[in-house]
């Protein structure tokens, strides 16, 4: 039997800062909500810096750059503005995603293949400044490719459809979906890249995906956050670790 190695777990902090400033104070302080989610088990925090600051602010990517003792991969779209902040914060990451002023949540992956030739120099300047670039993308052959091609160390493949699937209880599109997932985690890996996963991923999907090889790291926030509203960060950080360590234990057919 197969035995996988640990499976990271990126939480992202963004719908504290949501809270917060739908009064416009200082209080949740997503930083503060960092720090409880690595106490507790966390890997590494995630946050996306937007181009019209809905939830995390500038200064909020500054404090978690200084206080957090994990990796920081900082979310951001392609943009100059972002990639000026990116580089001056110097975070462990950097996850580059699609971004709509008028969409609620990220709607889909990034278009690599059609922005090929506006993403190199944003993948060049922050591979040079020693920053590890992700592409949050569908798990679509020709988005991997082409993510390989242009020198991204890391891809994390969107996995909203399929968890709306799941939660819809679509079984046949969630099945569809998954076997793209599948597919897409296993060409992601033979062309040489990490592979990473998130986007409305909660208990049962997150042990699901889990059992994948090929996927080192889950980067999950709004399920979490929301269940930290009954349970408390510390409980919901530990019961999401439960759950990705029993889908790690999983030895299935794609091993």
């Amino acid at each position: 039997m197969s035995v996988l190695p640990p499976l990271r777990l990126g939480v992202n902090v963004d719908h504290v800062a949501t809270l917060r400033n739908a009064r416009n104070g200082r209080a949740p302080d997503p930083v503060r909500a960092a720090l409880l989610a690595i106490e507790a088990g966390a890997d590494g925090i995630t946050a996306h810096l937007r181009e019209d600051r809905r939830h995390i602010r500038d200064d909020d990517m500054t404090r978690l750059k200084a206080e957090i003792s994990k990796p920081l991969n900082f979310e951001m779209a392609a943009t100059e503005d972002m990639l000026r902040i990116a580089l001056a914060t110097g975070p462990h990451a950097v996850c580059l995603v699609p971004e709509r002023r008028e969409e609620l949540t990220t709607e889909g992956g990034l278009d690599v293949v059609g922005q090929q030739k506006a993403l190199a120099p944003f993948i060049t300047r922050l591979n040079d400044a020693g920053v590890r670039v992700s592409l949050f993308i569908a798990a679509d052959p020709a988005q991997i490719e082409m993510a390989a091609k242009l020198r991204a160390p890391v891809i994390e493949i969107h996995t909203g459809a399929w968890c709306d699937a799941v939660v819809a209880d679509d079984k046949a599109k969630a099945e569809s979906e998954w076997q793209r997932i599948v597919s897409g985690a296993a060409l992601a890996q033979s062309a040489g890249l990490e592979v990473h996963a998130g986007h409305g991923l909660d208990y049962v999907t997150a042990e699901k995906i889990a059992a994948l090889p090929q996927i080192v790291e889950l980067n999950i926030g709004y399920f979490m956050m929301g269940e930290a509203m009954f349970v408390g960060l510390t409980q919901t950080v530990l019961d999401m670790r439960a759950a990705m360590d029993r889908g790690r234990k999983t030895l299935r057919t794609y091993l």
